[in-house]
């Protein structure tokens, strides 16, 4: 197995991103859209959720497909930027069909989440309805921009300034599995003693591009990890995509096995400063056969999703008074 082409959420066929962002005040959106509709699944771990729409995406409800996932920063305040998104797909004609031949209209599906990036820019200008509009006009396959954008742009991760990552893996039998992260956790993708980057061992072909030697991390030290006020409102939110064929129940299975991604990248994780969401989009283009191979779709996805929130601290740069990963350990 080996990443995909652009080593991005965007190798899954049918799958694109847009951002937009405001770097005067330091937050933005990034929406990701799967051109045809997707199944969808979620599963939020973290204690302090911000989220959208993400109650329809239960088993036992109704709407089977998705339109888009919004991913947002401006903590509850960023929820607005789905309508913008919505008003998009309208205009395009993504939607869930209601009504009859005479009366018919389309309801865009469209979960979010997002990350509290109040105290790195603005606490007053946050994402709106316009951001998500502008974010789904930006929408394109191919590569991904990575690090201060769309919803990184106010990302802090471990202290450090955080930002998008992205990441792939093509899997025997044409399945595809691709994560969009934005690095946003409490705890440090890196070991604070020797700097080393916690999931270096998860690296496909030299993507970190690290120009220091692999280094042993030390032991853990718990004492002082919740001192600092400033890092305790995080998050970690992001979607895994993959071209399998998923019901709404496999993939909300695919969502809760990613989020061990999170605990291979970050310590710690999942903490009750941290509103940790998951999405999950399936495209139905490859057939996969019993809970074995859906298993083997989930380990995929935890470790592209690591290396996705990896990438996403090594593609930020310093901004808004936090110090980058690569300008304190790595040059």
């Amino acid at each position: 197995m080996k990443p995909g082409s652009h080593n991005a959420i965007t190798d899954v066929p049918g799958i694109q991103v847009g951002h937009y962002t405001d770097l005067e005040n330091l937050t933005g959106v990034t929406v990701i859209f799967p051109e045809d509709g997707a199944v969808a699944g979620v599963d939020v771990r973290g204690s302090a959720p911000g989220t959208r729409e993400t109650d329809l995406l239960n088993p036992v409800n109704l709407v089977e497909k998705v339109q888009a996932i919004v991913l947002s920063g401006g903590s509850a305040y960023g929820l607005e930027a789905a309508a913008g998104v919505m008003r998009w797909l309208e205009e395009h004609r993504q939607g869930y069909p209601v009504g009859n031949a005479s009366t018919q209209a389309i309801v865009p599906i469209v979960p979010a989440a997002v990350i509290f990036d109040l105290l790195v820019g603005s606490a007053t200008v946050r994402p709106s309805a316009e951001y998500g509009y502008r974010a789904a006009q930006n929408l394109k396959a191919g590569p991904v921009e990575q690090g201060v954008v769309g919803v990184g742009t106010g990302a802090r991760n471990g202290g450090l300034k955080g930002g998008v990552g992205t990441a792939s893996l093509a899997m025997p039998g044409g399945v595809v599995v691709g994560a969009l992260v934005a690095a946003n956790a409490h705890g440090r993708a890196h070991d604070p003693v020797t700097g080393e980057i916690y999931a270096r061992f998860l690296e496909q072909n030299g993507e970190f591009g690290l120009k220091h030697p692999p280094k042993t991390p030390a032991t853990p030290d718990y004492t002082d990890i919740f001192n600092d006020s400033f890092v305790r409102s995080n998050t970690v939110i992001g979607c895994v995509a993959t071209n399998a064929k998923l019901t709404k129940a496999q993939a909300q299975k695919v969502a809760q096995m990613a989020h061990d991604g999170i605990a291979r990248a970050v310590f710690p994780a999942h903490t009750m400063f941290d509103g940790d969401v998951i999405f999950c989009l399936a495209t139905g283009e490859v057939e996969i056969e019993g809970p074995a191979e859906l298993s083997r779709i989930g380990a995929v996805a935890a470790d592209v999703f690591t290396r996705a929130l990896v990438h996403g601290v090594l593609h930020a740069y310093s901004v808004g008074g936090l110090v980058s990963y690569r300008d304190l350990y790595d040059g």
